[in-house]
């Protein structure tokens, strides 16, 4: 009887929750790993389906993307991926302007979605929030970092960054943040009340080295891993140039693709070609990301700008040593389950480096405790709860 009355409870709350129609903006294209964004918005969405929600994804367009893998499905509009309705906007080609026209048409296009919320992922996209707003579209906006501090970005981005930044702070009914610094400099800028929820992670299966021995000729435990976009912010250049200074058989792993930084992507392909011990694998996934991940001595985040790095946390969840920058936002997610070096500090990051491979008892002593720390300190269940009150205008 007891179960018969929890299954009515749950149809009801998912007939409750499919009453709210919900778009993400902000991402470049889902399901990918182009970024933090794109993994936090198919988190969401995905886990959001689950509990009943209606959720569409607005995507850039790209040449790349698999349209293929999109269904339709019977009596609905539009094509589908893991049951989440996917929009592919039309954009221009030039990076600089690919972002800017993905926003407004975006926004425009979401109008006639009929959508009780609209979440913006990012400060770019939410210059155009206002448009969902001036029709009485409930806004929520998450500021995944200060974008407009990111070095990639020209004087004219920036200001746009920032004025996107502005209009999240003063016009989204409800502003997420990352992080407790971003959430001080938010009301310290602008007295604007934020909500941290920060990111989640599950624990990790980790899986022997194959396909990464086929393809790079690893082993496992003999590599320095870094996973992230190719973009100066990410402090790439600090890691190789601190490395190449080192007297080591170990191997440094750089898992990305470039972002809008075409000249960056060059000066590492360059540093790179000059040490034989650094391997380039462009962007990676399933079985390749998973090994890498499994089998690294060393995870390092140089980044000199995060809000909250997903690949930092996943890092963690498989139970990697760590060794990141100091910024706040780098040390407020470790804690002491890490090491860190002074931000930009190039013979800082050697002697870290130097330390860790001459000891591998402190090694082992942060890989032990890494993951079950990360997996009880950050949780998708708990994240994508908050959330939901804060669709549904609650308090947290």
């Amino acid at each position: 009887m007891s179960n018969s009355r929890e299954n009515v409870k749950t149809e009801s709350r998912k007939k409750k929750h499919k009453e709210i129609k919900i778009a993400m903006i902000g991402q470049k294209r889902v399901p990918s790993r182009e970024g933090g964004v794109e993994v936090v918005v198919w988190e969401l969405a995905t886990r959001l389906y689950k509990m009943g929600y209606n959720v569409d994804c607005y995507n850039r367009y790209a040449k790349h993307l698999n349209k293929k893998e999109y269904k339709k499905k019977k009596g609905k509009p539009g094509f589908y991926y893991d049951n989440i309705r996917m929009i592919t906007i039309p954009t221009f080609k030039n990076g600089k302007l690919n972002a800017i026209v993905y926003s407004v048409l975006a926004s425009i296009r979401a109008l006639f979605g009929h959508y009780d919320v609209i979440h913006y992922h990012a400060e770019g996209p939410c210059l155009m929030l206002w448009i969902p707003k001036l029709f009485g579209i409930r806004v929520i906006a998450t500021i995944h970092g200060l974008d407009w501090q990111r070095a990639k970005w020209g004087k004219f981005a920036s200001k746009m960054l920032l004025a996107g930044e502005k209009m999240a702070a003063k016009h989204a009914d409800e502003v997420i943040v990352l992080s407790k610094n971003v959430q001080d400099y938010f009301w310290e800028k602008y007295h604007r009340k934020t909500h941290y929820i920060s990111n989640g992670i599950m624990r990790q299966q980790k899986h022997a080295p194959e396909e990464i021995t086929k393809l790079y000729g690893l082993k496992g435990n003999d590599y320095i891993l870094t996973l992230c976009r190719i973009v100066p912010e990410k402090g790439l250049h600090y890691l190789l140039e601190a490395f190449k200074q080192i007297d080591t058989d170990c191997k440094v792993v750089i898992a990305g693709g470039f972002s809008n930084a075409a000249e960056y992507m060059e000066q590492i392909k360059k540093m790179a070609a000059e040490d034989d011990r650094v391997i380039l694998t462009d962007f990676v996934h399933d079985q390749v990301l998973t090994e890498l991940c499994s089998n690294a001595k060393i995870f390092c985040l140089p980044s000199d700008v995060e809000g909250m790095s997903v690949s930092l946390l996943e890092a963690m969840s498989y139970g990697n040593c760590c060794l990141v920058s100091d910024i706040m936002e780098n040390l407020e997610v470790v804690e002491d389950k890490a090491v860190h070096f002074k931000k930009s500090s190039v013979p800082d990051l050697k002697n870290k480096i130097e330390m860790l491979l001459g000891d591998e008892a402190m090694i082992q002593r942060y890989k032990d405790e890494a993951s079950d720390f990360i997996c009880r300190k950050y949780n998708w269940d708990r994240v994508v709860g908050e959330t939901m009150k804060l669709y549904r205008g609650e308090e947290l």
